[in-house]
C-alpha cells in the first residue's frame, strides 16, 4: 500500500483517480475547496488560489497529482492580462505552491512520483486557446526542469490530454450536438472519459513506471499526432 495526495480530489479527473487509487487499497489523501464523496485517509480544505500556504501534513507520500485547471477559450483579442494571470495561478503557481509545500513528504519515499496536467493545445496549435496553452506550456516547462532536479529520487511526469467530458467541461459537452463534433475532430472518434485519464495517472504513481521522467504522455484520442 502506498499513500498519494491528490490535489482537485473532489470531481472529474482527480475524483476517477482517487477511486481508483482507493480501489487498489492505497491510502489517499485529497486537497480542495470542497471534501470528495470518497473515503480518503484525509481531506485538506484548500484552494489554491489562497495566497497563504496549505496544511502541513505528517508522514510519507509516495505521490503527489495535481489536476486543478481551467479552460478558459476565448479569441486573444478578448482575453485580458488578469485571465491570462487567472490560468498561470491556477496551472502553474498552484502547482508550485502544492509541490514546495510537500516536497519534504515526497522525499521520505524510496522513490516518489509527481504526476501533472498539460493540454493538447500545447504541441497542436489551437484558435482561442492561447492563455490555457500559455499556461499548461509553463507546465511542461517546469515538469521537465523539476523532473531533472529530483531525480533519482523523485519522478516528474505530464499528462496532456485534450478535450475530456468532466465537470470543467460541461459546456463544451453539454449536449449530443457538442459531445459529437468533439468526437469527430479526433481519429479515435470520441472524447475522453475521467476513467481515461485516471488510468494513465495511475500508471504514472505505479513502480511499473520507475524509468520513466521527465515525460509528457499524450491521450488525447491520436489528435496530437494524427492527420486522418
Amino acid at each position: 500500500m502506498k499513500r498519494f495526495l491528490i490535489a482537485g480530489a473532489s470531481s472529474g479527473i482527480g475524483y476517477a483517480l482517487a477511486d481508483a487509487l482507493l480501489q487498489q487499497q492505497h491510502e489517499v489523501l485529497s486537497l480542495s475547496r470542497t471534501t470528495p464523496d470518497l473515503p480518503v485517509a484525509q481531506h485538506i480544505s484548500y484552494d489554491v488560489k489562497d495566497s497563504n500556504e496549505p496544511p502541513a501534513i505528517d508522514g510519507v507520500l509516495d505521490g503527489l497529482v495535481y489536476c486543478p485547471g481551467s479552460i478558459n477559450l476565448k479569441p486573444f483579442k478578448s482575453l485580458k492580462q488578469t485571465d491570462f494571470q487567472n490560468d498561470l495561478d491556477i496551472s502553474l503557481h498552484g502547482a508550485i505552491k502544492i509541490i514546495q509545500r510537500y516536497l519534504p513528504n515526497l522525499q521520505q519515499s524510496p522513490q516518489a512520483s509527481i504526476v501533472l496536467f498539460s493540454t493538447v493545445a500545447v504541441q497542436t496549435g489551437m484558435p482561442y486557446h492561447t492563455s490555457v496553452a500559455a499556461a499548461k506550456g509553463a507546465v511542461e516547462g517546469f515538469a521537465r526542469a523539476l523532473a531533472a532536479e529530483l531525480a533519482p529520487k523523485i519522478r516528474v511526469n505530464v499528462i496532456a490530454p485534450s478535450l475530456v467530458k468532466t465537470p470543467l467541461a460541461a459546456r463544451l459537452t453539454d449536449n449530443d450536438t457538442k459531445i459529437q463534433a468533439a468526437a469527430d475532430r479526433h481519429p479515435l472518434k470520441r472524447i475522453g472519459e475521467a476513467n481515461d485519464i485516471a488510468a494513465m495517472a495511475s500508471f504514472l504513481l505505479s513502480d511499473n513506471t520507475s524509468w520513466m521522467t521527465g515525460q509528457v504522455l499524450h491521450i488525447d484520442g491520436g489528435m496530437s499526432s494524427l492527420k486522418l
